[in-house]
């Protein structure tokens, strides 16, 4: 197999996104966190998994990007096209890397070493990014001799992954974290020393993750050879009126495509590791593209993969792009194995003495089938998950996010936020803050002072002029502030334990008080 690989995939996307240009330094970030750098920021001490803050006094004019798996994607679909117009039977498994089967072209362009030249040509010429090229058996030893520019000769696959690192199985699944650092506590340093193992020790000790690492190690495939032909009415084709001509409208239709597809597989015990993506348009110009997957694919994996090829094509340059929008879709499953995942729990019914209920993966499943039911009647809003995000006030630390899209942080959660709210947080957010008055007990008005003091002791809480109610205890305040120099109104929130009234039982609330002069209060929240 030969695989292709592009350097620093996401901060050549990223930078070519932004019309920026590769001789300025740039990094990609995740959770503050360099996740992809460019080979000019990397000469400049950037290094992965190094801190935002560390990175830019490192590097000052450092670009900052975010993670956008559908912007690598869509630019990584120029490299395939380029790719494609030499050889047959692309995969992409992920964008900045892709694989194609070396026999048959290799002996078209006279032997590897030549068909390695002109692909490394033809991706400079066609998509102007560099790339690296390495031939081995196996996606793995395949991906690992890219990264080095290798050639491996057939049957030394083994021999060529011996002296490298144990860490080396963390690519591509970085899963494999918690099992490589077991590897290296126990002296097991390279893929040679693991290798050496016996197959059955490796099961006894290391489960079905271990297994499949050893087959790595070995220069093996990470699957075994003989797999099921998927039966051909497995495919999955839908016709679309009117036409999909916009990568949100696609978007939406891939999540029901993706979760179709996947329970057509699974009703049959099966799950799909290669993804063939199928279009024609209105034109009648034939699009397709197969994507390889590490680890059987999920609904949510089908989805994505589905978005990120729309938004290759539909974005793609002018000239390169179909002329019209997709009037036919096609899934097909190049290549199956068995749904282990799918796998349905031992015991069934209601009894709780019987033993557990029902598997919660199997329920998961379901679950999200019927999300995305209620999502193609009223819209990709219509079903949400809240999120705890990171933030300075109960209301911006809750985010909800569509079901099906990445549930990413945009800050760390538990990170210290300045003036931020202590524990416990409200039960309820209020929507619409309600307005109240808080008085002392002359009755007059409780304001904040310039260093954001209360002016008196809290002891009533109105609302809409009615009678005061009693406030028992209170806490605070803490100055609200956004963590820039402020030129509004001071602002301080307090937490107020209310007597019980009449019908009333006791209650804790969360209220924000606006102003020196003639204050405003609001109620945020309340508490259980």
């Amino acid at each position: 197999m030969l695989v292709l690989w592009c350097p620093d995939w996401p901060a050549v996307a990223a930078v070519a996104a932004a019309g920026s240009v590769l001789t300025q330094p740039a990094a990609v970030f995740h959770a503050n966190r360099v996740v992809a750098c460019t080979a000019v920021a990397r000469a400049r001490n950037i290094r992965r998994g190094m801190r935002r803050r560390e990175a830019e006094s490192q590097c000052p004019d450092l670009s900052v990007f975010g993670v956008d798996e559908a912007r690598d994607a869509r630019f990584f679909e120029a490299v395939a096209s380029a790719v494609e117009e030499l050889v047959v039977g692309l995969e992409v498994v992920r964008p900045g890397l892709l694989a194609v089967p070396v026999a048959g072209a290799a002996g078209y362009f006279g032997g590897e070493p030549r068909l390695a030249e002109k692909l490394v040509d033809q991706v400079a010429a066609a998509a102007g990014v560099e790339c690296q090229v390495g031939v081995a058996e196996g996606l793995f030893a395949a991906t690992l001799a890219a990264r080095q520019g290798a050639l491996v000769e057939p049957g030394r696959s083994a021999e060529f992954l011996a002296p490298l690192p144990v860490t080396e199985l963390d690519q591509p699944d970085a899963e494999r974290a918690d099992l490589v650092g077991l590897l290296v506590r126990l002296g097991l340093r390279t893929l040679g020393a693991f290798a050496e193992l016996g197959e059955r020790d490796v099961a006894a000790r290391f489960g079905r993750a271990g297994v499949l690492a050893h087959r790595l190690a070995r220069g093996l495939s990470d699957r075994p050879p003989l797999r099921r032909s998927p039966p051909p009415e497995l495919s999955l084709a839908e016709s679309f009126d009117p036409v999909l001509a916009r990568v949100d409208v696609a978007a939406f239709m891939a999540k029901k495509l993706g979760a179709r597809f996947h329970a057509a597989l699974a009703d049959r015990g099966l799950a799909c590791t290669r993804l063939g993506i199928y279009a024609t348009t209105e034109n009648g110009e034939q699009l397709g593209r197969v994507w390889r997957c590490a680890e059987p694919l999920t609904p949510q994996g089908v989805a994505d993969r589905v978005r990120w090829q729309f938004e290759g094509w539909l974005k793609a340059a002018p000239g390169e792009r179909p002329t019209a929008g997709v009037a036919r879709l096609r899934l097909e499953p190049e290549e199956t194995v068995e749904g282990r995942s799918l796998q349905l729990g031992l015991w069934r019914g209601s009894d709780p003495g019987a033993g557990p209920g029902e598997d919660e993966e199997l329920a998961a499943e379901r679950a999200g089938r019927a999300f995305v039911r209620v999502q193609g009647l009223l819209g990709p809003e219509g079903v949400v998950t809240p999120l705890l995000d990171g933030g300075r006030d109960p209301a911006s630390r809750v985010r909800l996010i569509p079901w099906g899209d990445p549930r990413e942080p945009t800050g760390p959660p538990d990170a210290t936020w300045p003036a931020r709210l202590p524990s416990p947080s409200p039960a309820t957010v209020l929507e619409q803050p309600l307005p109240v008055q808080v008085i002392d007990e002359q009755g007059r008005p409780v304001g904040l002072t310039a260093r954001k003091r209360l002016t008196a002791p809290p002891s009533g809480l109105c609302v809409a002029g009615g009678p005061p109610r009693p406030i028992t205890g209170w806490a605070g305040p803490w100055p609200v502030t956004s963590g820039r120099r402020s030129t509004g109104p001071q602002q301080a929130r307090l937490q107020l334990l209310l007597a019980a009234g009449e019908n009333e039982a006791p209650e804790a609330v969360l209220v924000l008080c606006s102003g020196t002069e003639n204050p405003v209060w609001t109620v945020e929240g309340s508490y259980d």
